[in-house]
């Protein structure tokens, strides 16, 4: 018998029929799915009407009128807003603020706000909207409550705002857990000498601390990134409103497919979006291969 040319010992054939299966899964739950959607920014197709039984194909058109639209351009910019304001700041830095205090804490109250801040993660989408509108609603709001302003309509005022703190609320667990595990890599005999030669916080962090999970930040930043762009929860609070104030690329694309029936285009605005999904990613992969 001819040896395997795998390490597991197991030949090409059985390697092929052990992945077979999780191939099949991926092509017809994620690459189909994707080369449809692209297909179908290619052309006019609508929710309703006659485009919706005989689509045409319009090109590049999509795309063209997209990057003219600026409505396209509006949520453009507030999506990188809602990633660099709840993401990229605030998630990044609570979760490590909340990793670099509770490593020392007693296991009591390092357990209890662990719980805290993980329960804010796990509620599903609805729950927490619920929850955050009854806070900063105008009328009997706990906000306004609490500040003795029954006047200020947070959502409508300020939506972006209010977007921004609430997923940096919900979403700072999963930055708090990475960096919690990173900390645990960090020599404790390094952080001995920094405080014994009297190295104060900020140059620990980055003399000593920060070397060692350079990559963790790298990797957190990107997934953290990718999932605040691609969010739909803002459409809980405001429904992208008002007047298109809070409306970010995932919001807008559901109000045009469905609210305006706009497939077609989109599609092609998906399209985009996962265009600087892959951006990010590559961009990522690059300053973790130059770290390597």
């Amino acid at each position: 018998m001819p040896p395997a040319s795998d390490s597991a010992g197991l030949g090409r054939a059985r390697a092929l029929g052990f992945v077979t299966p999780a191939l099949i899964l991926i092509g017809v739950f994620l690459v189909f799915p994707a080369l449809w959607s692209i297909y179908i920014g290619l052309t006019n197709y609508t929710l309703t009407g006659p485009a919706s039984v005989n689509p045409s194909l319009v090109g590049t058109a999509n795309l063209t009128g997209a990057l003219t639209d600026p409505l396209f351009g509006n949520s453009l910019w507030l999506t990188l807003l809602f990633v660099l304001g709840s993401a990229v700041i605030g998630q990044n830095l609570l979760g490590f603020t909340l990793a670099w205090t509770l490593r020392d804490a007693r296991k009591w109250l390092r357990r209890i706000t662990e719980a805290l801040v993980l329960l804010s993660w796990i509620l599903p989408s609805t729950v927490v909207a619920y929850l955050w509108i009854a806070v900063l609603d105008r009328d009997g709001g706990t906000l306004n409550l609490l500040l003795g302003n029954p006047a200020t309509a947070w959502l409508v005022q300020y939506p972006m705002s209010s977007l921004v703190v609430f997923n940096v609320w919900r979403g700072t667990a999963f930055s708090m857990l990475l960096y919690g595990s990173a900390l645990a890599v960090v020599p404790p005999s390094q952080l001995e000498t920094a405080r014994m030669v009297g190295a104060g916080q900020l140059s620990t962090l980055r003399d000593v601390v920060f070397p060692h999970i350079r990559g963790h930040v790298l990797t957190n930043t990107l997934l953290i990134s990718l999932w605040t762009a691609n969010d739909f929860t803002p459409f809980l609070l405001t429904a992208g409103g008002p007047n298109h104030a809070s409306e970010t690329l995932p919001v807008f694309i559901y109000q045009k497919a469905l609210g305006a029936g706009q497939l077609g285009y989109a599609s092609a605005i998906s399209f985009l979006l996962l265009l600087v999904n892959l951006v990010v990613a590559l961009v990522y992969l690059r300053l973790l291969r130059r770290r390597t």
